[in-house]
């Protein structure tokens, strides 16, 4: 199969060309067009307006803009890039019926910034916070558009919208950044007693489900995409400590005590404050049973604390 990645000089575009390479024909677009092992040619974005590009049989983008944590990005440049460049790439998409497959990165965080309830599914009423998430949706807006208006346009073809949470692998710590500076500096994690689960993605799971998904007929639509099973930021912590060869040390202050500390954090501008309290200790927990039951496969291959120690370890070695 031959298959056009954008995004591809990337962390997942990186490891994707990695998985696939061996079986598939693999060409790359992306901002900057220099020469990647594993790659038959990298085109640039002006290539796609040219009409350079050869014919392909499946499309994956994954160029975006990342969610920038620090709140320091425009709104604009989102929507500049994950929405409007989705726009154009779908467009390419659907243009060429040779292309049968299309595959768009989107994110968790275009469905929610909060899980209510126990896990998140695919049902869930999209209700992004902030830019990132916004652009992301209004991608997915674009693409199901097209799909309801001009069904014939899309027969015998896959239209597949992903929505990782947050992916890690070694070389890449996610947004794992602060708690892995906090666990390696061997200072006690003091909020041990909230038990808030969350759920990640190891990229040796991701590059299986897009193996997959490029090898099967998969009903279009919107799939999330997880590890099996969740941890609490208490097992995490644990899980950093054994791949760093360190004994975990973790307080479990009184709760209570606790939010006393973050409404203080709120008047006297600390670091723990109630916002910063709610991030830290809230569930986020996504279902993969959509993509696992479209792909017929009962589990993922990586467990997730597997692959959360090979990530650690990776780090803990440089």
């Amino acid at each position: 199969m031959k298959i056009l990645i954008t995004g591809i000089h990337g962390f997942v575009g990186s490891n994707l060309v990695n998985a696939l390479k061996d079986q598939h024909e693999i060409y790359g677009l992306d901002i900057i067009a220099p020469e990647k092992e594993g790659v038959i040619k990298t085109f640039s974005w002006e290539d796609l307006d040219d009409d350079q590009i050869p014919s392909v049989d499946a499309i994956i983008h994954l160029a975006g803009k990342a969610h920038d944590t620090k709140n320091k990005s425009g709104a604009d440049i989102y929507f500049k890039v994950n929405t409007d460049l989705t726009k154009r790439i779908f467009e390419y998409f659907t243009n060429r019926q040779e292309i049968k497959k299309f595959i768009f990165f989107s994110s968790v965080k275009a469905a929610v910034d909060k899980v209510h309830g126990e896990i998140l599914t695919e049902n869930v009423t999209p209700s992004p916070v902030g830019p990132y998430g916004e652009s992301k949706v209004k991608a997915e807006e674009h693409i199901l558009g097209n799909l309801e208006t001009t069904p014939d346009a899309y027969k015998g073809r896959d239209v597949i919208i992903l929505r990782p949470c947050m992916i890690h692998g070694p070389g890449n710590k996610g947004n794992l950044n602060l708690l892995y500076g906090f666990v390696r500096k061997g200072l006690p994690w003091p909020l041990g007693a909230f038990e808030n689960k969350r759920t990640f993605t190891s990229i040796g799971n991701l590059t299986f489900i897009i193996s997959e998904l490029l090898r099967k007929k998969v009903e279009s639509g919107i799939y999330n995409m997880a590890d099996d099973h969740a941890l609490s930021t208490n097992e995490l912590i644990q899980v950093m400590c054994k791949a760093m060869d360190k004994k975990a040390r973790i307080w479990k202050i009184n709760k209570g005590l606790i939010n006393l500390v973050a409404g203080t954090g709120n008047l006297l501008h600390l670091p723990l404050n109630t916002f910063r309290l709610e991030k830290l200790t809230e569930n986020y927990v996504v279902s993969n049973a959509k993509i696992k039951k479209a792909l017929g496969i009962d589990k993922m291959p990586v467990d997730a604390t597997d692959g959360l120690t090979l990530t650690i370890k990776s780090f803990s070695s440089h």
